[in-house]
């Protein structure tokens, strides 16, 4: 028997929905550091509060794309994080160059 991993015991501890959050605010986090990395914001400055509603969309839009896909939990995570990281404007360049790509 293997020993369960990161996303599986935060699963088991918290369930699915706080895990999704779990990595959807990391993944705004990740991004709202390295804004603060470049210069662009201050850590704890009001950039900051904007994040949560993008966080929690992004959430909401993951869920659906893995649940469309049939994702299990580690990657439905990973897909939530990925999305949040990039959020609405990333996620909508990644859609127009999927759906524009050449065949």
């Amino acid at each position: 028997m293997t020993e369960p991993g990161f996303l599986e015991t935060l699963n088991s501890l918290f369930g699915g929905a706080v895990t999704t959050l779990i990595g959807a605010f990391t993944g705004r986090l990740m991004y709202h550091s390295g804004e603060v990395k470049l210069g662009r914001r201050r850590f704890f400055g009001k950039e900051l509060l904007w994040e949560i509603p993008v966080a929690i969309g992004m959430a909401i839009i993951g869920e659906a794309v893995a649940s469309h896909f049939d994702l299990g939990q580690p990657v439905r995570t990973g897909l939530v994080a990925m999305l949040a990281y990039l959020g609405p404007r990333g996620a909508e360049a990644l859609m127009t160059a999927w759906l524009c790509r050449k065949k």
